[in-house]
């Protein structure tokens, strides 16, 4: 019974460790439920439960990925990932756009002339 109790205290020790190191190198913004100062603290205080609820409520969701040698961290184009962005379905709207570009570009060219004349 002793070598069970010892060997139950390890895995209790073992399982406190790994989510206090798991709670410190979390995001800040990633922690659910609570702020990440408070999982801490609840972790520090009491171990077992601490670490039990950590894992069920408060660990991010998904693992960040670890990123290659080459790859950025943030993606080329985050305007592209912005929600509600405008993506034409057809290319007549495309077209539109691309002619209403054309006509503001133009006025803000006649209107940076008139101003260079006046000046």
């Amino acid at each position: 019974m002793l070598y069970f109790n010892g060997l139950l205290g390890v895995v209790t020790f073992g399982l406190w460790i790994f989510c206090l190191v798991d709670v410190i190198t979390t995001d800040e913004g990633s922690c659910r439920n609570l702020p990440k100062g408070l999982w801490l603290l609840l972790v520090l205080v009491v171990p077992l439960v601490g670490s039990l609820i950590w894992l069920v409520a408060g660990r991010p969701q998904q693992a960040a990925r670890a990123r290659g040698p080459y790859e950025r961290n943030a993606p080329a184009f985050p305007e592209y990932d912005r929600p509600g962005r405008f993506a034409a379905t057809n290319p007549e709207d495309d077209e539109e756009f691309l002619r209403q570009c054309r006509e503001r570009a133009e006025a803000q060219r006649r209107l940076a002339r008139e101003k260079r004349g006046d000046a």
